[in-house]
C-alpha cells in the first residue's frame, strides 16, 4: 500500500496531449487552390466591371473595370496565405480569430464574382447585390431567431416553413382586403402563432414527437393555402390576393452614403424591425432574467422546476413567441406587393433552420448565417438577370449548396440545448 501511495508521478512531458484537428484547414486549403486555379485558367485580355453606386448617392463613384486574371490570382493568394496562417496556428495549438474564416470567404467570393463576370460586357451591380443579399435574408433572419426561441426552450421546431408560408398568406389577404399593407404586417404574426401553438400543444401534452409534428404542420400548412389559393384567391384575385406594396422608408442622410447607404438605410420597415429584433433578442436571451429562465428550462429543466419556473409553461409561451416571430417573416415574402402564389416560402424555412444551427442558437450568429445564404440568393438573381456563364440550374440551386455545405462543415462541431425535443413530465 505504501508503494502505491508513494509512486513518483508521471512526468508533465510524458502527458498526452489533444490531437491536432487539420480538417478545416485542409478545407481552407483546397477551396484556395481552386480559386486560384480558376483564376489562372481566365483568359488574359477579360477584363470584370463593378458598378458601386447608385443615382441618389450624395458622391458618385464611377463603375471601374479590373483585369480578371491579375485580380483573381492576388485575391487568391492573399486567401491561401490566411490558409498559412491558420495551418501555423493549429500546428501550434491555437485557435485562429473569428476574423480569418469571414476573410477568407469574402476573398474566395470576390474571386468567383471575378471570374463568373470576367470578359461580361456587363457591370456588377455590388449595391444591388448586397442590398438583395440583405433583403433576401429577412423572411431567414425572422425564421432562424424563432427556431432560436423555441429551441431554447426544449422545443424543436420544424415548423418554420409553416410559419412563413402561413404568414405570408395571411399579410397578403388582409392587406388586399383592407388596402393596407401595414395591417397585412401586422396580422400576418397571428398565422405563425397559431401554427406554433399546434405544435406545442402535441409536444407538450400528448408528448408526440415534435420533429415529426413539425413535419405535418408544414404539409397541412401547405395543402390548405394551396387550396385556398386555388378557390378562394383565385376567384376573387382583386380583393383578396392584390396586396399594396409596404413604402420604402430611407433614413435621411444616411440612405445617401455610397454603397452603405442603399444597402443598409433605404428598406421597409419590416426590414429596420429586423435590425431591432435581433439586437433585442442578443441582450434579452443573454442578459435578462427572461433569457435565463428560458435557456434554463432548454438545458436542464429539472434544475429549472426545482427552483420554481414552470417548466412546461414557459415552452408554450416561448413556442407561440417565437411562431408569431417567424409569422412576421413570411410578411416580409411580400412586403414588395407579390401576390401569393402556391408554396412561395420554396424551403426558406428549412434554411432559416440551418442559419440558426449555423449561428449556434446566438441572435447574431443566426443574423450572420441568414446574410450568407440570403447573398447566396441574391447572386442567383443578379447573375441570371446580367448573362453568366455558369449554367441557369446551377444558379437555382446555388442556396441550397451554400446550406448544405455550410451546415455540413460546422453541424458536428456545435451543441444544441441539452433538453431540445425531450418532453418534460414531472
Amino acid at each position: 500500500m505504501s508503494a502505491i501511495l508513494t509512486a513518483p508521478a508521471e512526468p508533465v512531458g510524458t502527458l498526452v496531449e489533444a490531437r491536432i484537428h487539420w480538417r478545416a484547414t485542409v478545407v481552407y486549403g483546397i477551396v484556395g487552390l481552386l480559386a486560384l486555379l480558376v483564376s489562372l485558367l481566365t483568359s488574359s485580355g477579360h477584363e470584370t466591371t463593378f458598378m458601386v453606386a447608385s443615382r441618389s448617392d450624395v458622391a458618385q463613384i464611377a463603375p471601374f473595370a479590373l483585369p480578371s486574371r491579375v485580380t483573381g490570382v492576388i485575391l487568391s493568394l492573399a486567401a491561401l496565405g490566411l490558409v498559412g496562417w491558420v495551418a501555423w496556428l493549429t500546428a501550434r495549438r491555437r485557435k485562429a480569430p473569428v476574423w480569418v474564416p469571414i476573410a477568407f470567404g469574402v476573398l474566395v467570393l470576390c474571386v468567383l464574382l471575378v471570374w463568373v463576370m470576367a470578359g461580361n460586357r456587363n457591370a456588377l451591380p455590388l449595391t444591388v447585390l448586397l442590398t438583395g443579399a440583405l433583403t433576401m435574408s429577412v423572411p431567414l433572419v425572422f425564421g432562424s431567431l424563432s427556431g432560436l426561441l423555441c429551441e431554447r426552450s426544449g422545443i424543436i421546431n420544424i415548423a418554420i416553413e409553416g410559419q412563413l408560408l402561413g404568414g405570408a398568406f395571411l399579410a397578403v389577404v388582409v392587406a388586399s382586403a383592407t388596402g393596407n399593407p401595414y395591417v397585412g404586417m401586422i396580422m400576418a404574426p397571428l398565422a405563425g402563432a397559431l401554427v406554433g401553438l399546434v405544435l406545442v400543444m402535441f409536444a407538450v401534452r400528448y408528448r408526440i414527437d415534435q420533429i415529426i409534428v413539425g413535419v405535418v404542420l408544414n404539409v397541412l400548412v401547405i395543402g390548405v393555402t394551396n387550396y385556398l389559393f386555388s378557390t378562394v384567391l383565385t376567384a376573387n384575385p382583386q380583393n383578396l390576393n392584390s396586396p399594396p406594396r409596404l413604402p420604402t422608408l430611407p433614413i435621411p442622410v444616411l440612405s445617401e452614403i455610397p454603397v452603405i447607404g442603399p444597402v443598409l438605410f433605404r428598406h421597409t420597415i419590416i426590414v429596420y424591425l429586423m435590425y431591432v429584433a435581433v439586437a433585442a433578442l442578443q441582450v434579452m436571451v443573454f442578459r435578462s432574467r427572461w433569457g435565463l429562465r428560458m435557456r434554463s428550462v432548454g438545458e436542464h429543466p429539472k434544475a429549472a422546476d426545482t427552483v420554481g419556473i414552470k417548466v412546461n409553461r414557459t415552452r408554450v409561451r416561448n413556442t407561440v413567441f417565437g411562431g408569431a416571430v417567424a409569422g412576421f417573416g413570411g410578411a416580409a415574402l411580400v412586403a414588395a406587393g407579390l401576390a401569393f402564389t402556391k408554396e412561395m416560402s420554396s424551403g426558406k424555412g428549412y434554411i432559416a433552420l440551418a442559419a440558426m444551427i449555423l449561428g449556434r442558437w446566438h441572435p447574431k450568429g443566426a443574423l450572420a448565417a441568414a446574410l450568407l445564404f440570403g447573398f447566396a440568393d441574391s447572386l442567383r438573381s443578379v447573375l441570371g438577370n446580367l448573362g453568366s456563364p455558369v449554367p441557369s440550374e446551377f444558379l437555382a440551386m446555388l442556396p441550397y449548396l451554400v446550406t448544405i455545405f455550410a451546415v455540413a462543415g460546422l453541424v458536428g462541431r456545435v451543441r444544441a440545448p441539452a433538453a431540445e425535443g425531450i418532453p418534460y413530465v414531472k
